[in-house]
């Protein structure tokens, strides 16, 4: 019999994470480098795995991740939202408690454009009066 294997697609700001979930002891795989290599930083590797602490799902799943785009927040924000989705695929019952968390929502804030005679976003040229 073939494994059950849920895949879905989280994004935040500017990158994309393609997820995979497969049944195993819950090794999570970020680029084909370890999650530990791949996000040095203790508090990235907590947003990643926020949704399975939360679902006690840790122990249940290994995470297959393919993220691009981005810098490392936007990507750790990103394979949190595809994890979410793909738990909810393997389990629609955990949809409440996913969403009263915020997992599925694609945060929609992104990088404001840079507008013509500005320095910025916002900032402007210094004014000079003479």
């Amino acid at each position: 019999m073939a494994e059950e294997v849920y895949s879905a697609v989280g994004r935040r700001k500017s990158s994309v994470a393609r997820v995979r979930l497969l049944s195993g002891n819950g090794a999570v795989n970020v680029n084909n480098k370890t999650m530990a290599e791949f996000f040095p930083r203790e508090t990235m590797r907590f947003i990643v795995t926020q949704p399975l602490v939360l679902t006690n799902t840790a122990e249940k799943f290994n995470v297959i991740a393919n993220v691009n785009g981005g810098g490392i927040s936007g990507q750790a924000g990103a394979i949190r939202h595809g994890i979410s989705r793909a738990l909810v695929d393997s389990d629609p019952e955990l949809r409440g408690v996913l969403k009263k968390a915020g997992f599925l929502t694609r945060d929609p804030r992104m990088k404001e454009r840079k507008k013509y005679g500005q320095k910025g976003a916002r900032k402007r040229f210094q004014f000079s009066k003479r």
